[in-house]
């Protein structure tokens, strides 16, 4: 075979491996957008409002607490605190995680492991009925920590299967896929919850079979990247003194090592802390936009969900768009330019009228163009910050640095809206993130931090 066929050949396979690669996006959206985002919220309350409450009527209100512990908790409250510990857990857990990671020559069974783990979880959440609020409590946050843990050793092959001036177009449509995925599933269950009564079962049933399907989802897409990312599956990695050591054993010692050594790269910690800013002012927009719209804004549930469909299907153009403008200008710009975005957004938001749906769904258009574009990017982006074979270690700062964080943004709501009693307010509010993160990342110098970490300097920045 001549160089120029062998080269062909090698292009053809990473081709393949990539697209692969995009499956694992579309495979974990589904749980994250049918679930984490609409019904286990609604559905784990109600179950816990009738533990507490029995026999309370649909909206009622419940002053009766739970016992978690012997700490009393409010039925309505059950499901943040349970994404609180989940996340606080997760912090800490996923930087070992990547230590590991980074160890393994077997990455995709690491990935497959956690998935899987996940998706029963996941899928389990069917058996949720009458007051069982304990095991719904137990399956989210094992899923939610699987979830994690995978995205973890996920993002870090990113840099496995594609080339520095490669990554902003295999990020962007990997997260294009996962928002066409996500939002496929999400109809198909919108259409079964709304035929429930016509099909004979109950909209308590339509939710768990749908909890099912997320799960289900999860597992069995999971099998393309698992099987498909074949140059990875047996990579040995680059361990150089510490090779006769025990991945477990060593982990240790590289995490710590890790945490010290970050200093050293003082561009990537200087896009970790951008990045812990504007990703929470992003997280907190959607986490709070359902609230907004019914609250503020005075919309249905049915509305608010035509919304939250919307924005998907719109994120999956937007990432594409994205990722091509990153080609011509550069993921850093873009992303900058993405930042004034969402400052806009969020400035219109403030002065939608109530009522005006027509309003509030160009609005989502907005979130939608800039949301998948803007978080695609930021992966691809500090992927060329990651020193060579340390990828899942510095990848798991990453995911730490978006889910031990995460709650600033949804604190600063909750006060901004008790001190002002408007939801305007603490909404506008949320623009402090989307500039102290901009000027954060304007300040970053993407070529001196690319050359630090030991990588390709990528014709585009």
């Amino acid at each position: 075979m001549t160089t120029a066929a062998a080269s062909r050949a090698a292009s053809a396979g990473m081709r393949r491996e990539q697209r692969a690669w995009y499956w694992y996006d579309w495979a974990n959206s589904a749980y994250v957008t049918t679930t984490m985002t609409v019904l286990i919220g609604p559905y784990l309350t109600a179950i816990a409002k009738e533990a507490a409450c029995p026999g309370i009527a649909d909206g009622a209100r419940c002053d009766v607490d739970l016992n978690v512990l012997g700490i009393p908790v409010s039925p309505g409250s059950l499901v943040f605190y349970t994404a609180t510990v989940s996340t606080i857990i997760s912090a800490f857990l996923l930087v070992f995680v990547g230590a590991v990671a980074d160890r393994t020559q077997h990455p995709t069974r690491l990935l497959g492991g956690f998935a899987w783990v996940g998706s029963a979880a996941a899928a389990a959440m069917f058996f949720l009925s009458g007051t069982n609020w304990q095991l719904g409590v137990l399956l989210l946050v094992i899923a939610n920590l699987c979830l994690g843990c995978s995205l973890v050793v996920y993002d870090a092959l990113l840099i496995k299967i594609a080339t520095p001036d490669e990554r902003d177009r295999v990020s962007s449509r990997g997260w294009a896929f996962g928002y066409l995925g996500g939002g496929l599933l999400l109809l198909l269950n919108l259409v079964l919850l709304n035929l429930a009564d016509s099909l004979g079962i109950s909209t308590g049933t339509a939710v768990r079979i749908s909890l099912l399907s997320a799960g289900l989802w999860w597992g069995a897409f999971t099998f393309i990247p698992y099987l498909g990312l074949r140059s990875v599956q047996n990579s040995p990695p680059d361990l150089g003194a510490e090779a006769s050591k025990s991945t477990v054993g060593s982990s240790f010692t590289q995490l710590a090592r890790t945490l010290k050594e970050l200093r050293g790269f003082p561009q990537t910690m200087q896009f970790l802390v951008a990045y812990l800013f504007f990703n929470d002012g992003i997280q907190t927009v959607i986490n709070a936009s359902a609230v907004y719209g019914s609250e503020e804004l005075g919309f249905t549930s049915t509305q608010l969900v035509q919304v939250i469909l919307l924005v998907q299907f719109v994120a999956f153009f937007g990432a594409l768009i994205f990722g091509k403008l990153a080609g011509r200008l550069g993921a850093w710009r873009t992303v900058l330019y993405s930042l004034v975005a969402w400052t806009v957004i969020v400035a219109i938001a403030y002065v939608v009228p109530r009522g005006k749906f027509l309003i509030f769904l160009a609005l989502a258009v907005g979130i939608g163009l800039v949301l998948g574009g803007s978080q695609a990017l930021s992966r691809s982006l500090f992927s060329q910050l990651v020193p060579r074979n340390r990828e899942a270690e510095f990848f798991s700062l990453y995911q730490a640095m978006e889910r031990g964080t995460s709650w600033f943004g949804t604190l600063l709501f909750g006060l901004v809206q008790q001190l002002t009693h408007s939801y305007r307010a603490a909404i506008l509010a949320l623009i402090v993130f989307f500039v102290v993160g901009g000027l954060l990342l304007s300040r970053v110098r993407m070529r001196e931090g690319i050359i630090a970490a030991g990588n390709q300097v990528p014709a585009v920045i």
